[in-house]
């Protein structure tokens, strides 16, 4: 007769296959080279916003030395009236991440609420939710922003982060929407209604689990926009002078004509810096599908010694 084996009820067994599965999910994520990648360029913009204005006094204090070049004084010159580009560009580090990350996860809300509850919800609440995000789909995104900002008043730092939260949710709800089209006729979801479950906690379970892929890329498309969104209202005249930013200082120096006095200096340091952290964000991106979605990883065949390898060769 076959011996019967114990099972501990207080759940110790699982304990090994649950840190085997985040073993295996960390060494997954230390081999995505582009992950890793976005998140060394993204941690270094996070690191200096927090901590470099730290040991800077006023960004804006008006030096002597006028339109120098890079020095050993000035590590990224000066301006037309003496104010140090490094300075402002490491000050605006902050500004810019603020308006990025808030105004990403405003529209990322915004996105779930109406993509996913009107997708669940279905009937007349999903029509008129689908109509909403497809009028506000249609409308070209980048003017709208630029036309809603025109008449704020206030283009401070929390009007910039609703306006452009506000006018960049309807892309990430249509896909949402879709995505909860189909998930909410699986045998799951099916069996949690039969049940008896709140809608409340089959949304929470049972779909927005299976969505967050989707939602985390979304969050990180609407942060790369909410940035290029911010600098082009700036670069625009369509922002306060007084709030120091990446895209303000694209707009100064764009105002002084520095392209076309051979300032190169003034506009290349925060123009660099946008395009670096879009870079890092959208590998932070590209790197997330690839580990949330096997079919995307790329097999890449282990290392053999010399003599190994060329015995494999010589074998017929």
């Amino acid at each position: 007769m076959a011996a019967l084996s114990t099972v501990p009820v207080d759940g110790s067994v699982g304990a090994p296959v649950a840190s085997s599965g985040a073993l295996a999910a960390a060494r997954a994520a230390l081999g995505s080279r582009r992950l890793l990648a976005g998140v060394c360029v993204v941690g270094f913009f996070v690191l200096l916003g927090a901590i470099g204005p730290l040991f800077i006094g006023n960004a804006n204090l008006v030096g002597t030395v006028q339109s120098a070049p890079p020095s050993a004084a000035h590590w990224f010159g000066t301006t037309e009236i003496g104010q140090d580009v490094f300075e402002q560009t490491v000050v605006g580090t902050r500004a810019t991440l603020e308006i990025g990350a808030a105004a990403g996860l405003i529209a990322t809300a915004v996105s779930v609420l109406i993509g996913i509850g009107g997708g669940y919800l279905g009937g007349w609440a999903d029509e008129l939710l689908a109509l909403l995000s497809n009028v506000a789909l249609v409308i070209p995104t980048l003017p709208l922003v630029i036309v809603v900002a025109a008449f704020v008043r206030n283009t401070g730092l929390l009007p910039t982060i609703f306006v452009i939260a506000l006018t960049s949710w309807a892309a990430s709800a249509r896909v949402l929407r879709g995505q909860t089209l189909s998930i909410r006729n699986r045998d799951y979801v099916l069996a949690s209604k039969a049940l008896g479950e709140p809608a409340w906690r089959i949304v929470l379970v049972e779909i927005l689990p299976n969505e967050l892929p989707i939602i985390v890329s979304q969050f990180l498309f609407s942060m790369i926009f909410a940035i290029l969104g911010q600098a082009g209202l700036a670069f625009l005249g369509l922002q306060s002078p007084d709030l120091l930013t990446w895209g303000n200082i694209l707009y100064f120096a764009q105002n002084s004509q520095a392209l076309s006095s051979g300032d190169w200096w003034w506009f290349a340091p925060p123009g660099l810096c946008i395009a670096l952290l879009g870079a890092g964000l959208a590998l932070i991106n590209f790197g997330l599908d690839e580990l949330l979605n096997p079919r995307l990883r790329v097999y890449r065949e282990p290392r053999r010694s010399g003599r190994k390898a060329t015995l494999l060769r010589r074998t017929p």
